[in-house]
């Protein structure tokens, strides 16, 4: 899961972070809502967890501009601002969920889990490509029937070659997706997945784009 973190508070933001990254999830942190209006409208994110005391750019007018760009990701506001008001102004803006601080993490945890499984329940849950399958609500990868064991990163890069069918993905996007923007990634680590995706199920599942990149093998 990618999850976009909106926050101001140094303190918090790295808080933050870091107890959802031990929990397993990829996330991204700003501190302006600008550079979040922009990354939101550009890049996929499964959750973005957004405050409304932002700097350059309101988190409202944050939301207000993603939503009039048609970008349906869930957003979760997390904010100081605990008058009913305040909640009404977020959710008629566009918010999907509203917590206030302080906050437990646990529930913070349990919220997003919430909202990434609205458009998981939305969108079909198999997606197939020839004989490959994969069961996105179970996260099972099948060819031709037999079920295939890939890694956490192995599954999300044919997960996001098999949803972006025909289009060529670069180096920086895959890596990106996999992950974050600052993650320490190894020189040849990108390779060494479409290696192993390759070998467990076909080796011209992936095709190679010289120069650019690599696209899903066209039917």
């Amino acid at each position: 899961m990618r999850i976009l973190l909106v926050e101001d508070d140094a303190l918090l933001g790295d808080g933050i972070k870091k107890a959802l990254t031990r929990e397993g999830y990829n996330v991204e942190w700003l501190l302006d809502g600008a550079q979040a209006l922009s990354a939101i409208r550009s890049e996929e994110f499964t959750v973005v967890i957004l405050d409304l005391t932002l700097p350059s750019l309101d988190g409202l007018e944050v939301l207000k501009g993603i939503r009039l760009a048609k970008v349906s990701t869930p957003v979760l506001v997390l904010t100081a601002r605990d008058t009913l008001e305040a909640k009404i102004s977020g959710l008629d803006a566009g918010a999907d969920d509203y917590l206030t601080k302080p906050f437990e993490l646990e529930e913070l945890k349990a919220r997003l889990r919430a909202l990434s499984r609205r458009p998981q329940e939305q969108a079909d849950t198999i997606v197939e490509h020839g004989s490959v399958r994969i069961n996105k609500s179970t996260m099972e990868v099948f060819h031709e029937d037999t079920v295939v064991e890939l890694s956490r990163h192995e599954y999300a890069l044919l997960l996001e070659f098999i949803t972006h069918p025909g289009r060529v993905m670069t180096r920086e996007h895959l890596e990106k997706t996999l992950y974050g923007w600052d993650g320490d990634v190894g020189s040849n680590a990108l390779e060494v997945h479409i290696h192993h995706i390759r070998k467990k199920l076909y080796s011209t599942l992936i095709t190679t784009v010289r120069g650019i990149g690599y696209r899903l093998q066209q039917l």
